[in-house]
């Protein structure tokens, strides 16, 4: 029996894993912390446009969203290729701790007029040295308080939490604030946020033995030691998997550009100001949600299929919102890929965690997460210069083209079998 087959034949529920206490304590301080997270989807393009200088718009907003991911991807790949061993509860912890301090401080610059474009930059990017190595370390927590039979189900609540959280409660929450009074003050909620997420994790994650020797492994590999295995050769022992990551980083690359383009295409397509850009990422998360919500009903389904035809759907989405010049309609449009879209993220963990090792599960995680989440800074770094050549309507659908190209690819990568993949657990 395949290890996909086995995996879908021992999956839990949302309602079984959600029993244990502890992790649901998590889930809940992720849940509160993600939604001031969302507001700062809103706040930040807001901020920059009012601080851009003579920084074009379009490069200004990238710079921003990009500057979080800098020094967060080099700690995270060091740790994906085994170079650092760092607990993941310790990782989540320094995560919180460094987000509040730096959104406190950055709100507070906000609300006295003291904020810059190069300041607002920096800040992001010092204060978010954690941020990829914490998200994978929220998730490997999760998983592991809900046992193998769990991984499922919490990837799916994780995909739950961040769409409900980050495109419904957060968007809509920062557009009334943004609207009614500034931008810092969603960049205060945030940094509150995320001190939520910090006692959720001080009361609900114990320190575990296997933290310990894992802290161990990394001080026995700083003396010369063994350490433990790089993500990467991990991953080459299932090329599928990693296969699937490539495809995983072109899809997160070109969508992109989406997210620089959202703020001025509600400002000049559809004339409308921050409160209306809330409501563009409310109806994406509102679609997201029930999306998220139907992933463990997916659970009986050929994953490698699911990814597939989720990447066609998706293209569709951008395509289709740059032929609409009326909020309205723009909802509905995002809604529906927010709805196409939200299960590909916790079906591709569920689908790589299900043949890897326990000790395997922060490096390969860890670097998964990186090569991913990468795409995000490259994409908007890449995506700022052409949403200022091509316009916001007609990045739109360069974006969509793009990924509607990008589906045979991914066709021929995941679909095509190897006898090699899950051995680990067999």
């Amino acid at each position: 029996m395949s290890t996909e087959t086995s995996s879908r034949e021992t999956n839990r529920s949302y309602r079984d894993v959600l029993r244990n206490r502890h992790l649901a304590g998590l889930l809940l301080g992720d849940l509160l912390a993600g939604a001031g997270t969302g507001m700062i989807i809103v706040a930040m393009p807001v901020q920059t446009l009012a601080i851009h200088g003579d920084v074009p718009k379009a490069i200004a907003i990238g710079l921003v969203e990009a500057a979080p991911f800098i020094l967060s991807t080099l700690l995270a790949l060091a740790i994906g290729l085994g170079r650092v061993t760092i607990a993941p509860r310790v990782l989540l912890i320094a995560d919180c701790l460094f987000r509040s301090v730096t959104f406190t401080v950055l709100g507070a610059l906000a609300l006295t007029g003291r904020l810059t474009l190069p300041v607002l930059i920096f800040g992001l990017l010092a204060g978010s040295v954690f941020r990829m190595a914490g998200s994978s370390s929220r998730r490997l927590l999760a998983t592991s308080l809900a046992g193998e039979s769990g991984q499922f189900a919490v990837n799916g609540l994780l995909g739950l939490n961040a769409t409900f959280a980050l495109y419904i409660v957060g968007p809509v929450l920062g557009g009334l604030i943004v609207a009614t009074t500034s931008a810092g003050v969603a960049l205060v909620c945030d940094a509150a946020g995320a001190l939520i997420l910090l006692a959720a994790v001080l009361l609900a994650v114990p320190r575990s033995s296997r933290e310990a020797s894992s802290e161990e492994r990394g001080a026995g590999a700083g003396r010369g030691v063994r350490g433990v295995e790089s993500g990467w050769r991990i991953l080459r022992r299932r090329p599928v998997a990693a296969r699937l990551l490539v495809v995983e980083f072109f899809f997160n690359f070109l969508y992109m550009p989406i997210e620089i383009a959202l703020p001025l295409y509600v400002r000049d397509r559809l004339d409308a100001d921050a409160s209306a850009l809330g409501l563009m990422w409310g109806a994406l998360g509102l679609g997201a949600f029930a999306g998220a919500a139907l992933v463990n009903q997916l659970r009986n389904l050929p994953q490698r299929h699911v990814l597939i035809a989720i990447v066609g759907l998706w293209a569709m989405c951008p395509i289709a919102l740059a032929f609409v010049d009326d909020l309205t309609p723009a909802l509905v449009v995002f809604a529906l890929g927010g709805l196409v879209w939200a299960p590909f993220t916790p079906v591709a963990y569920s689908f790589l965690q299900s043949g890897v090792r326990p000790e395997e599960q922060q490096q390969v995680v860890t670097l998964w997460t990186t090569g991913s989440t990468v795409a995000a800074p490259l994409g908007l770094l890449a995506g700022g210069p052409l949403i200022e050549l091509a316009g916001s309507v007609r990045g739109l659908v360069l974006s969509g083209v793009l990924t509607l190209m990008l589906l045979p690819i991914a066709a021929m990568a995941v679909l095509r079998r190897t006898p090699h993949y899950g051995e680990a657990r067999r």
